[in-house]
């Protein structure tokens, strides 16, 4: 299975960004699907996760309200949507997928990676 990142960019303030994540190859793998975030000097970060059908979501406190996690099975792919954006916000955006359909908020629970996407908020 091959995850691959895009969306990211420069924004300032207050404003949005939707990321994707495409998913290629065993898809049928892959349950539960994932964002997680690395700003430098710290751990990667659980940001949100959905369910294999999307009818469960799970959200990190400090993106509640902000972000919005959803799939599309039919073309392989999640999407984070971004609002409010703060300059905390700022990392390198990962997608991830579960081969099994209990959500995991760690980045252990987690079978396949995708690459990055960098988002920077300018304040």
């Amino acid at each position: 299975v091959q995850l691959q990142a895009s969306g990211g960019g420069l924004v300032q303030a207050g404003g949005s960004l939707r990321l994707s994540c495409a998913a290629s190859g065993r898809t049928f793998s892959v349950v539960t699907m994932g964002w997680f975030r690395q700003s430098p000097g710290k751990e990667r970060e659980f940001v949100a996760a959905i369910s294999g059908s999307g009818g469960v979501t799970r959200y990190a406190d400090s993106v509640k309200g902000r972000f919005t996690i959803s799939r599309d099975n039919a073309k392989n792919t999640v999407y984070l949507q971004m609002n409010s954006l703060k300059p905390e916000d700022t990392a390198v955006y990962y997608c991830a997928g579960q081969q099994i359909y209990s959500i995991s908020l760690y980045r252990q629970g987690y079978d396949y990676w995708g690459t990055g996407t960098l988002v920077t908020v300018s304040s």
